[in-house]
């Protein structure tokens, strides 16, 4: 079970990264999704896998659960929505203002001494 639960976040992981590196918004913020539910599946692992266990220590029970990786998820899982809905207006805002969904690393100005824009001179 280990395992597959490693694998999935090692998928997680890689999916995210490959779609935070593809420089368009869009991608990115799917990327980013990926990077939280990766997370938060890591942080719940870390709390140990316990099936039908009761969350608080009761004598008459074997064992117990830790719900403190569960408080933690769960507190991550609203933070993501919220970062996430942000992210999603801002990047249609850039897109609606550009027409480009491009992630523009060179934020220079565009043009360079003789007028011309610098990516027709790279071309």
């Amino acid at each position: 079970m280990e395992f597959l639960l490693a694998s999935g976040i090692g998928a997680l992981t890689a999916a995210g990264l490959y779609l935070i590196l593809l420089r368009r918004t869009f991608p990115v913020v799917i990327g980013l999704s990926f990077l939280s539910y990766a997370v938060n599946v890591f942080l719940f692992t870390m709390g140990r896998l316990v099936i039908d266990q009761p969350p608080i220590v009761n004598a008459s029970a074997g064992g117990y659960t830790d719900p403190l990786p569960q408080a933690l998820v769960l507190t991550a899982i609203v933070i993501t929505f919220g970062m996430t809905a942000l992210i999603v207006v801002l990047s249609l805002r850039a897109f609606l203002e550009t027409g480009d969904d491009d992630v523009a690393l060179d934020i220079q100005p565009d043009e360079t001494s003789s007028g011309t824009p610098r990516d027709e001179v790279a071309r």
